[in-house]
C-alpha cells in the first residue's frame, strides 16, 4: 500500500517541482487574458478556464482577464431581428446593435464569467471599458479599397486609464472587463475588439504576459501546407508574417506585437480548446503555443 502511494505521489511531486522556477518568476507579476474562441461557449473549458485564472491569483500572480463575446452578439442580435453585417473584418455596429452589444458583453457573457471564477471565492469584479475611463475610443473608420468606410459604433482605442484596475488588483481582486468603450468625442460609447484591448491594457498595466485564446493551436509555419506551429518569434519576424496571416489572426498577432513592443516581456497566443492551457504555458518548461518576443532581448525568455 506504502509503495503504490510512493508511486503515485511521485509524478505529482515532479510536476510542482518543474512549476517552481516559473512560480518564483511570475510572482506578483500582471497577467492580461483574452478569453475568447471555444473555451467560451463549451461548458467544461469555461469551469477549467476559471479554475486556471483562480490558480494564478493564489500563485501569487496578477490575472486580469478581458473578454469579447462574437457568438453571443451574433445569437442576441438574431433574436432581436438585427441583420448581422461585416465589413472589412469588423461587424457593422448601428445604434440599436449597440444596445444589444452592450447588453450582451456587460449583462450576459462578463456575468456569467464573474460567476464561475467567484464560486472559488470573492475575487472577481466585472467592469466595462466605461467604468472609471477605463478604455477611451474615436470612430473606427477601416479602408476598403482605399476608401474610409463607415462601420457604426465601432471603436479605435485612443486612451486607457488603469486606475480602477490596478485598484481592483491591490486588493486582490481579478478584473473582468469587457470590451466596451466609452467616446472620447460624443456620450455614446464604442464596440472595441476585444484582442485590441486587450493588448492595449497589458501595455498600459506593464504587464508580465499577453496571453490570446484561440481555436487553434498558435501561429503556424505555413499554413495550409504545414500544421508545424511556431513556438517562438521576435516581434520583427511577426511583423513580416502578418500580411500572409488570416484575417481572424491578423488582430490577435497585432495585439500581440502592440503589446510586446511597448513594454510588455511577453505575448502568447494558445490554443483555447486545450483545457488548461493557460498553465501549461505559464508554469511547464514546454510551453504551448506561440510566444512573441521583443527585439531587443531575443533570448531573455528562452525557456517557455
Amino acid at each position: 500500500m506504502t509503495t503504490t502511494r510512493k508511486h503515485t505521489a511521485l509524478p505529482k511531486a515532479q510536476i510542482l517541482i518543474e512549476a517552481l522556477p516559473w512560480l518564483t518568476r511570475h510572482h506578483g507579476k500582471t497577467v492580461v487574458i483574452k478569453f475568447g474562441g471555444n473555451a467560451m461557449v463549451n461548458e467544461e473549458l469555461k469551469n477549467a478556464f476559471a479554475q486556471d485564472v483562480v490558480f494564478l491569483r493564489h500563485a501569487g500572480l496578477k490575472p486580469v482577464v478581458v473578454h469579447g463575446g462574437g457568438p453571443q452578439i451574433s445569437a442576441a442580435l438574431d433574436r432581436h431581428g438585427i441583420v448581422s453585417e461585416f465589413k472589412a473584418g469588423l461587424r457593422v455596429t448601428t445604434e440599436d446593435a449597440m444596445d444589444v452589444v452592450r447588453m450582451v458583453l456587460a449583462g450576459q457573457v462578463q456575468r456569467e464569467l464573474v460567476g464561475l471564477l467567484n464560486r472559488h471565492g470573492p475575487f472577481a469584479v466585472g467592469l466595462t471599458g466605461e467604468d472609471a475611463h477605463t478604455i477611451t475610443a474615436t470612430r473606427h473608420r477601416p479602408e476598403i479599397d482605399g476608401e474610409p468606410v463607415d462601420i457604426g459604433r465601432v471603436g479605435e482605442i485612443t486612451e486607457i486609464d488603469t486606475g480602477a484596475i490596478e485598484a481592483l488588483l491591490a486588493d486582490g481582486r481579478i478584473p473582468v472587463v469587457s470590451s466596451i468603450a466609452r467616446s472620447q468625442d460624443d456620450h455614446h460609447v464604442y464596440n472595441v475588439n476585444a484582442d485590441t484591448a486587450a493588448a492595449a491594457l497589458a501595455a498600459a498595466l506593464d504587464a508580465e504576459t499577453l496571453m490570446v485564446l484561440t481555436d487553434v493551436e498558435g501561429l503556424y509555419e505555413d499554413w495550409p501546407n504545414s500544421d508545424e506551429v511556431i513556438s517562438r518569434l521576435t516581434a520583427s519576424q511577426l511583423e513580416k508574417l502578418l500580411p500572409e496571416l488570416s484575417s481572424g489572426m491578423v488582430p490577435k498577432m497585432e495585439g500581440c506585437l502592440h503589446a510586446v513592443r511597448n513594454g510588455v516581456t511577453t505575448a502568447r497566443v494558445i490554443d483555447g480548446r486545450v483545457q488548461h492551457s493557460i498553465l501549461l504555458e505559464i508554469f511547464t518548461d514546454e510551453g504551448i503555443g506561440t510566444m512573441v518576443v521583443p527585439d531587443e532581448t531575443p533570448h531573455a525568455q528562452g525557456e517557455s
